[in-house]
């Protein structure tokens, strides 16, 4: 009997719909299907007013007879949509400003090949409709939304955003930028390099998160890969160790997924630079191997492309490393690791000058970056290279003032003030980089791979010895 319960619930599940239409639940949809000329779009799961359980509905597609749409599955891959921006300016004109901005984000975004991104007619569709967000991520097949909103008042103009979890309701990120409105193009990139420069950290944040709640019984090689990353960023001999482990058994679970390869890879360079291993051979040849795997999977990943170009780079093949790099640059201009990992090679090639405005625009991109410190260590040496002292000791101070410091942030900082003829000051930094590397010694500094070019490395050496460092250590 259709004119049941059901029909209460029925009634409870209206607000559901949008103006004008109706749901059903699960109950009244199971009695009525195959006999109304009418469709049926499954919802999943809704909490209702006045029910304990959640009740599963249908919406009623009165212009799709004898239709059942099932929402598309949510993908292993984190996936976003980006809905249209509200014109909030009370003036029609502005709907192209709006209409553009969603468009370049969704673009700006659809660079990270990790993401998956709803494509813009699709997430159009939605243009000028009351909805749920939560009904929207079903239907789409997403895990997070981006809204906003721009509105215009004379000269200046307002654009907002904010990033909501799906499956959660919770507000992951927001923010509101205002900006003078003398070119608005200008204006649209700027704002729309900003919002997908932030989101795209919020989202991965949320990812780890996701998988540290997770029972190891229930992982995925998407999951061991979060869980790596999140070793990765405690930038620790320990995390580092732990992280390439992660990696390589992502590599085993899942043998396609390339960016999996290319950290595999670069974790074991950055191993080696940042501390001693006792088997340099293995993890270089290992290194060479796990970033020819991701760019032979895909060589169109910026995360494979930098990757690559950073074992290049270690191995003294600048070209080839550069012109890694920039290729990834060119697909995702907002990839602020890839503007270091560039910085960095051009700086090893000898190209100093050249290395500094992707330093910095690293650190504009990704301004809480885990790696800040080796951000900015590597422009102390950059600058050093350069023979601009005074600059190299400002970054080479920020660099070991942050978290995590290393041996070679204070050593660089002992140069430069060397160099200024600040004696005590730079005595005192030498012994903050051997109170963290007791080892730390020109012996060091010459067997040790070098972040710069061999001439900048000979100063380095050269001054040091002069600030004090002895030739070899006391462990």
């Amino acid at each position: 009997d259709i004119y049941g319960d059901g029909v209460n619930v029925a009634a409870r599940l209206e607000s559901l719909a949008d103006p004008g239409g109706i749901c059903v639940s699960g109950a009244v949809f199971e009695q009525v299907k195959g006999k109304l000329d009418v469709g049926f779009r499954d919802m999943g799961a809704q909490q209702v007013k006045n029910i304990a359980e959640p009740v599963s509905a249908y919406k009623v597609l009165i212009d799709t007879p004898s239709a059942f749409e099932t929402p598309p599955p949510v993908t292993d891959k984190p996936s976003i949509a980006v809905l249209p921006f509200d014109n909030l300016s009370g003036d029609p004109e502005q709907e192209f400003f709006a209409d553009g901005m969603a468009e370049d984000i969704i673009t700006g975004l659809s660079k990270f090949r990790w993401l998956f991104v709803i494509a813009r007619n699709s997430s159009f569709a939605y243009k000028g409709k009351a909805i749920d967000i939560r009904d929207v991520a079903r239907e789409l097949g997403v895990r997070y939304v981006l809204e906003g909103s721009v509105r215009r008042g004379g000269d200046r103009i307002r654009v907002t955003g904010q990033l909501i979890d799906a499956e959660t309701g919770n507000h992951i990120w927001a923010e509101r930028y205002d900006r003078d409105l003398e070119d608005i193009f200008a204006v649209q990139d700027e704002v729309t390099e900003a919002i997908v420069g932030a989101i795209a950290p919020e989202i991965s944040e949320a990812e780890l998160a996701r998988a540290r709640s997770k029972p190891p019984d229930s992982l995925d090689a998407w999951d061991f890969y979060q869980r790596g990353l999140a070793a990765y960023y405690t930038t620790t001999e320990e995390g580092l160790a732990s992280a390439i482990e992660l990696f390589d058994k992502v590599n085993n679970l899942d043998p396609n997924f390339a960016p999996a390869f290319a950290m595999a890879a670069d974790l074991r360079i950055r191993f080696l630079l940042l501390y001693q291993p006792d088997d340099p051979e293995v993890l270089i040849e290992q290194a060479q191997a796990k970033a020819h795997d991701g760019i032979a999977l895909d060589s169109k990943d910026p995360t494979c492309l930098w990757a690559d170009g950073r074992v290049h780079s270690f191995l003294g093949q600048h070209d080839v490393a550069i012109s890694k790099v920039e290729k990834a640059i060119a697909l995702n201009p907002n990839y602020a690791m890839a503007h270091y990992i560039l910085g960095a090679a051009l700086t090893r090639a000898g190209r100093a000058e050249e290395a500094l405005p992707h330093l910095d625009q690293a650190m504009r991109l990704s301004p809480q970056d885990a790696f800040l410190s080796g951000f900015q260590h590597m422009r102390s040496a950059t600058l050093f290279a350069l023979e601009q002292y005074e600059e190299c000791a400002e970054w080479a101070r920020r660099a070991a003032h942050g978290p995590n410091p290393r041996a070679w942030s204070f050593g660089f900082l002992a140069a430069a003030l060397t160099k200024l003829g600040r004696e005590d000051e730079a005595r005192s930094a030498l012994d903050q980089a051997l109170a963290r590397a007791p080892d730390f010694s020109l012996r060091f500094i010459r067997e040790m791979p070098s972040i710069q070019d061999p001439a900048s490395q000979d100063r380095l050496h050269d001054t040091l010895r002069e600030a004090g460092l002895p030739e070899t250590s006391d462990v």
